[in-house]
Protein backbone atom coordinates (compact mmCIF):
# COMPACT_ATOMS: atom_id res chain seq x y z
CA UNK A 1 0.00 0.00 0.00
CA UNK A 2 2.89 2.97 0.64
CA UNK A 3 4.20 1.94 -2.78
CA UNK A 4 0.56 2.85 -4.63
CA UNK A 5 0.52 5.97 -2.25
CA UNK A 6 4.32 7.58 -3.34
CA UNK A 7 3.04 6.73 -6.53
CA UNK A 8 -0.24 9.00 -5.95
CA UNK A 9 1.93 11.90 -4.27
CA UNK A 10 4.27 11.90 -7.12
CA UNK A 11 1.94 11.85 -9.32
CA UNK A 12 -0.15 14.88 -7.91
CA UNK A 13 3.35 16.56 -7.67
CA UNK A 14 3.94 16.21 -11.34
CA UNK A 15 1.22 17.95 -12.34
CA UNK A 16 0.96 20.59 -9.65
CA UNK A 17 4.66 21.30 -11.25
CA UNK A 18 3.21 21.13 -14.95
CA UNK A 19 0.39 23.59 -13.84
CA UNK A 20 2.58 26.32 -12.25
CA UNK A 21 4.71 25.85 -15.30
CA UNK A 22 1.59 26.69 -17.54
CA UNK A 23 0.49 29.67 -15.39
CA UNK A 24 3.65 31.13 -15.56
CA UNK A 25 3.82 31.08 -19.45
CA UNK A 26 0.19 32.16 -19.60
CA UNK A 27 1.22 35.52 -16.87
CA UNK A 28 4.76 36.17 -18.90
CA UNK A 29 2.84 36.08 -21.99
CA UNK A 30 0.34 38.58 -21.14
CA UNK A 31 2.87 40.88 -19.39
CA UNK A 32 2.67 44.54 -21.10
CA UNK A 33 5.72 45.72 -22.64
CA UNK A 34 6.00 49.05 -20.56
CA UNK A 35 6.20 47.20 -17.49
CA UNK A 36 9.28 48.33 -15.82
CA UNK A 37 9.73 51.07 -17.80
CA UNK A 38 8.90 54.85 -16.71
CA UNK A 39 5.54 55.71 -17.73
CA UNK A 40 5.13 59.25 -19.45
CA UNK A 41 2.15 61.38 -18.45
CA UNK A 42 -0.67 62.02 -20.54
CA UNK A 43 -1.77 64.97 -21.89
CA UNK A 44 -5.25 64.27 -19.05
CA UNK A 45 -2.87 64.11 -16.28
CA UNK A 46 -3.95 66.51 -13.51
CA UNK A 47 -0.13 67.24 -12.78
CA UNK A 48 1.73 68.99 -14.99
CA UNK A 49 5.43 68.44 -12.71
CA UNK A 50 8.08 67.18 -14.39
CA UNK A 51 8.90 63.38 -12.79
CA UNK A 52 12.07 62.92 -10.36
CA UNK A 53 14.96 62.72 -12.24
CA UNK A 54 13.71 63.57 -15.79
CA UNK A 55 15.86 66.58 -17.70
CA UNK A 56 13.40 69.23 -16.59
CA UNK A 57 14.03 68.79 -12.79
CA UNK A 58 17.70 68.06 -11.24
CA UNK A 59 17.31 65.97 -7.74
CA UNK A 60 17.97 68.38 -4.98
CA UNK A 61 21.77 68.73 -3.93
CA UNK A 62 21.69 67.47 -0.28
CA UNK A 63 25.16 69.87 0.36
CA UNK A 64 23.12 72.48 -1.31
CA UNK A 65 22.80 76.10 1.02
CA UNK A 66 19.20 76.03 2.39
CA UNK A 67 16.58 78.09 1.06
CA UNK A 68 15.83 81.17 3.22
CA UNK A 69 19.06 81.00 4.91
CA UNK A 70 20.01 85.01 5.02
CA UNK A 71 22.30 87.05 3.08
CA UNK A 72 25.69 88.33 2.93
CA UNK A 73 28.20 86.81 4.03
CA UNK A 74 27.40 83.96 7.31
CA UNK A 75 27.72 80.86 8.87
CA UNK A 76 24.34 79.35 8.43
CA UNK A 77 23.37 76.29 11.04
CA UNK A 78 20.58 73.57 10.03
CA UNK A 79 19.09 71.70 12.65
CA UNK A 80 17.84 69.10 11.35
CA UNK A 81 20.43 68.10 8.92
CA UNK A 82 22.99 68.41 11.42
CA UNK A 83 25.19 70.70 8.48
CA UNK A 84 26.62 74.12 8.66
CA UNK A 85 28.13 76.13 5.47
CA UNK A 86 30.17 78.87 6.10
CA UNK A 87 29.13 81.42 3.40
CA UNK A 88 30.98 83.99 1.66
CA UNK A 89 29.85 87.54 0.93
CA UNK A 90 28.50 87.07 -2.33
CA UNK A 91 26.53 84.26 -0.99
CA UNK A 92 28.15 81.13 -2.32
CA UNK A 93 29.02 78.45 0.53
CA UNK A 94 32.79 78.19 0.51
CA UNK A 95 32.47 75.16 2.93
CA UNK A 96 30.16 73.00 4.08
CA UNK A 97 30.56 69.69 7.03
CA UNK A 98 28.67 67.85 9.04
CA UNK A 99 28.22 68.11 12.66
CA UNK A 100 27.21 66.80 15.84
CA UNK A 101 24.15 69.15 17.80
CA UNK A 102 24.34 70.15 21.41
CA UNK A 103 21.36 68.74 24.11
CA UNK A 104 20.22 72.31 23.74
CA UNK A 105 20.19 73.96 20.95
CA UNK A 106 19.28 77.80 19.82
CA UNK A 107 15.72 78.91 18.14
CA UNK A 108 15.92 79.50 14.33
CA UNK A 109 16.85 82.92 13.74
CA UNK A 110 19.41 85.56 13.42
CA UNK A 111 22.50 85.68 15.38
CA UNK A 112 25.98 87.07 15.85
CA UNK A 113 29.41 85.68 17.06
CA UNK A 114 29.46 86.83 20.61
CA UNK A 115 33.32 85.27 21.86
CA UNK A 116 35.70 82.77 21.06
CA UNK A 117 38.35 80.74 22.71
CA UNK A 118 41.35 79.17 21.42
CA UNK A 119 41.10 76.00 23.29
CA UNK A 120 39.40 75.10 26.92
CA UNK A 121 37.44 72.39 28.36
CA UNK A 122 33.54 72.18 27.43
CA UNK A 123 31.23 71.65 29.64
CA UNK A 124 31.06 68.02 29.19
CA UNK A 125 34.97 67.93 30.70
CA UNK A 126 36.31 67.54 27.25
CA UNK A 127 39.27 69.27 25.82
CA UNK A 128 37.92 71.61 22.80
CA UNK A 129 39.72 74.11 20.38
CA UNK A 130 38.60 76.89 18.30
CA UNK A 131 35.40 77.44 20.40
CA UNK A 132 32.98 80.41 18.27
CA UNK A 133 30.01 81.50 20.89
CA UNK A 134 26.76 82.61 18.79
CA UNK A 135 24.02 82.64 21.59
CA UNK A 136 22.33 81.57 24.85
CA UNK A 137 19.44 79.21 25.86
CA UNK A 138 18.31 78.86 29.50
CA UNK A 139 21.61 79.96 30.67
CA UNK A 140 23.57 77.05 28.44
CA UNK A 141 25.76 78.82 26.03
CA UNK A 142 25.64 77.73 22.80
CA UNK A 143 28.62 77.62 19.97
CA UNK A 144 30.40 75.71 17.48
CA UNK A 145 33.79 73.54 18.34
CA UNK A 146 36.32 70.66 18.16
CA UNK A 147 37.07 68.03 20.23
CA UNK A 148 41.45 68.26 20.62
CA UNK A 149 41.17 64.45 20.38
CA UNK A 150 39.36 64.79 16.86
CA UNK A 151 36.66 62.62 18.54
CA UNK A 152 32.57 63.24 17.19
CA UNK A 153 30.87 61.42 19.78
CA UNK A 154 27.20 62.27 20.88
CA UNK A 155 26.68 64.41 23.60
CA UNK A 156 25.11 63.03 26.93
CA UNK A 157 21.44 63.43 26.69
CA UNK A 158 21.74 63.87 30.76
CA UNK A 159 23.76 66.96 30.15
CA UNK A 160 22.95 70.46 29.28
CA UNK A 161 25.58 71.15 26.54
CA UNK A 162 25.69 74.15 23.73
CA UNK A 163 28.46 72.76 21.97
CA UNK A 164 27.98 72.28 18.13
CA UNK A 165 31.02 69.57 17.71
CA UNK A 166 32.68 69.62 14.41
CA UNK A 167 35.71 67.36 12.99
CA UNK A 168 39.06 69.36 13.64
CA UNK A 169 39.86 70.53 10.05
CA UNK A 170 36.11 72.19 10.00
CA UNK A 171 36.49 73.72 13.55
CA UNK A 172 39.94 75.50 11.88
CA UNK A 173 38.04 76.67 8.90
CA UNK A 174 35.04 78.34 11.46
CA UNK A 175 38.03 79.44 13.52
CA UNK A 176 39.28 81.52 10.46
CA UNK A 177 35.80 82.33 8.95
CA UNK A 178 34.06 83.48 12.16
CA UNK A 179 35.34 86.54 13.76
CA UNK A 180 33.18 88.00 16.91
CA UNK A 181 30.77 90.07 15.20
CA UNK A 182 30.27 87.37 12.13
CA UNK A 183 26.38 86.56 11.26
CA UNK A 184 25.53 83.18 12.61
CA UNK A 185 21.69 82.20 10.56
CA UNK A 186 20.33 79.08 12.14
CA UNK A 187 17.64 77.55 10.32
CA UNK A 188 14.99 74.41 11.37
Amino acid sequence: MSRSSSGIVAGLTAAAVAVVGFLAFQASANVPKTLGKPSKASPSSSSSAPSAGSPAQKPKDPLALPADSGTGERVVYALAQRRVWLVDEKGRATHTFGVMPSTVSPDPGAYTVTSRSGSVTGSDGVRIEHVVRFATVDNVTIGFSAAVDGTLTSPDPTLKTGGVRMKVADGNAMWTFATVGSAVQVVP
